[in-house]
């Protein structure tokens, strides 16, 4: 296969695919519907040109046959005078008339067998192209129905993949939240403990000052309750 060929191909593989994707099947029932009633409507015509040929060719065998009728009275009458070669003459227009009149006859014939055959085909037609309208129609509001589902589906399934993002950011929230309660009863029980007081506080020199100051009043005291007791 040549590139050519290839390239051929694949464009024409993307172009029904491109097709397909944008086609309607409910417009393409209804073309192929209108198709066939125009087609019923072509055999319809082709039924009146038959029958209006047919009845043409009649109009002519009955002038004919009338005027055959009327050579063969004159045939009478020429012969009643005496002359015989008037009656010939009458009587050879008259066989031409018969030979012309069995064509016709036979031309009405065929003319009525193909009318026939196109109203038999007609028929036929218009009991297919009522049946293809049923079932047009049935496959038309199935295919309606078929794609409100898939449209409701599709809308579900974009719900859920929007609540699913919704119930992620909320875990994260509430992961977040937890996270921050725990940060914070953790600095509770710190302040509790004095944890942020020595982490925040004074210094070593600070601190060796008010242990000085605490002893010494602890000695006053201890003195003071001595001397009380006279000890």
């Amino acid at each position: 296969m040549g590139l050519f060929t290839r390239m051929e191909l694949m464009v024409r593989s993307k172009a029904n695919k491109l097709l397909d994707r944008h086609e309607d099947p409910r417009e393409i029932l209804d073309y192929s519907y209108q198709k066939q009633l125009e087609l019923v409507q072509q055999v319809k015509r082709s039924v009146a040109t038959v029958v209006t040929a047919k009845k043409r060719l009649e109009l002519q065998k009955v002038k004919l046959e009338q005027n055959t009728q009327k050579l063969d009275r004159q045939a009478k009458d020429a012969i009643s005078s005496g002359r015989d070669d008037l009656a010939r003459l009458a009587l050879e227009r008259k066989k031409s008339n018969t030979i012309e009149i069995e064509s016709l006859i036979m031309q009405i014939n065929e003319q009525e067998l193909e009318q026939q055959k196109l109203i038999e085909t007609e028929r036929k037609l218009s009991a297919k192209i009522t049946a293809f309208r049923t079932k047009k129609e049935t496959i038309k509001a199935q295919y309606t129905a078929a794609e409100a589902q898939v449209k409701v589906k599709e809308a579900v399934t974009g719900i859920s993949e929007e609540m699913a993002d919704v119930g992620f950011a909320i875990q994260r929230a509430e992961d977040k939240t937890e996270g921050m309660r725990a940060k914070s009863s953790a600095l509770d029980e710190m302040v509790e403990l004095g944890a942020l007081d020595e982490i925040g506080g004074d210094d070593d020199i600070e601190r060796e000052l008010r242990k000085v100051q605490t002893t010494a009043g602890v000695d006053d005291d201890l003195a003071r309750l001595k001397a009380e007791m006279g000890k």
